[in-house]
């Protein structure tokens, strides 16, 4: 299994569709890349997030970054299940951000996501960041979209448990949802560490359309 390091990355941006999907998504490998280097410089991007959903994704946001020495938090208020019918604008936001930083790396949705949202994020992630290292998150849900990753990032236990707790904590609103439960996103840390040949049992996984080695 190949192997890549984060020795070169100096700046990481990572785009969420809404309040919850980057803590979702990659939050363990957030806190993990915080840990080992804490010197990056990291923008979060969340396109959906109003009132209480805001307060939300910024409490969140924060805990995840706090291992890191330099980050910024940037929130939008597109309408949730709405991002087609706003996509031009959404486009607009797109080109504004990538005017204002040149990432090594970005973790962004699933390009094959049946959530209209999600899609539509990793598209333009891809439409306007042309030149660069994009990795994409997955989003366990109804549809059953899960395709199958090609880049796995092993995952401490504590790690997860920090992970879970966090998005149970900093998320009431969602706790009425039959799916957001802390067993949904530890099975899919497991099973993914079964696939990635975890050592330590758990990881989390993204697709990796092109690398240029």
């Amino acid at each position: 299994m190949i192997s890549i390091s984060l020795e070169q990355v100096r700046t990481l941006l990572i785009v969420g569709a809404h309040a919850d999907d980057i803590e979702i998504g990659c939050g363990a490998t957030i806190l993990e890349i915080g840990r080992s280097r804490p010197d990056i410089n990291v923008r979060w991007v969340v396109f959906s997030g109003k009132e209480s959903r805001a307060n939300e994704a910024r409490q969140s946001a924060g805990e995840f970054l706090s291992g890191f020495q330099s980050h910024q938090i940037q929130l939008h208020e597109f309408s949730d299940g709405f991002f087609p019918a706003e996509w031009s604008d959404i486009k607009h936001t797109f080109e504004k951000l990538k005017k204002s930083i040149q990432p090594d790396l970005i973790l962004t949705h699933y390009g094959q996501d049946l959530h209209q949202d999600h899609r539509l994020v990793s598209g333009l992630t891809w439409n306007t960041f042309r030149d660069h290292l994009i990795f994409e998150y997955e989003i366990p849900k109804y549809e059953g979209d899960l395709g199958q990753p090609n880049v796995y990032v092993s995952l401490d236990e504590s790690q997860c448990a920090t992970k879970v707790s966090a998005i149970m904590e900093s998320f009431p609103s969602q706790l009425g949802k039959s799916w957001f439960t802390e067993d949904t996103f530890w099975s899919m840390m497991r099973i993914r560490g079964v696939e990635a040949g975890s050592n330590t049992k758990y990881a989390e996984a993204f697709h990796c359309r092109k690398m240029a080695v």
